[in-house]
């Protein structure tokens, strides 16, 4: 009797050590999302402040030469801009994956510690039910 109550009592305590594992596991994904978003705010502040600096040199390359800000000049800043609009939201649409897969693994971290805590509680159960059996069998004189 004295096995069944000590694989109960182990049986229980994995489960209990299951779940919180499982719980560090999703809180470590969910800080993981937050650094991947301050990162892709970062990556994207770069990309802006590195545009600016070219838009820059580009207004001086055509205020040097002389000539107006206008036709081929302005359209080569156009290009620049736009180009930098169209990198900031790859940089964006990027990171807004990488949150995801985050928030899923945080999910599945959870959802396989609940899984393995209830495995190892059916396992709890089943040990104080096959001590019940047994204990009911040499109460019976059966063989065991």
């Amino acid at each position: 009797m004295l096995d069944a109550v000590l694989g109960y009592k182990g049986n229980m305590a994995s489960a209990k050590a299951a779940r919180q594992v499982g719980e560090y596991n999703a809180k470590v994904a969910e800080n993981e999302k937050i650094l991947v978003q301050r990162a892709t705010r970062q990556q994207e502040a770069n990309l802006r402040k590195n545009a600016e600096r070219l838009q820059g040199t580009q207004r001086v390359a055509t205020a040097k030469s002389g000539i107006q800000m206008s036709g081929s000049a302005l359209e080569a800043l156009r290009d620049t801009f736009f180009n930098t609009e169209l990198d900031a939201i790859g940089i964006r649409y990027a990171g807004s994956i990488q949150e995801a897969a985050k928030i899923n693994e945080a999910a599945m971290a959870r959802a396989t510690a609940s899984a393995q805590s209830a495995q190892f509680k059916t396992a709890a159960y089943r040990t104080v039910l096959q001590a019940g059996e047994k204990a009911a069998k040499t109460y019976m004189g059966m063989p065991v």
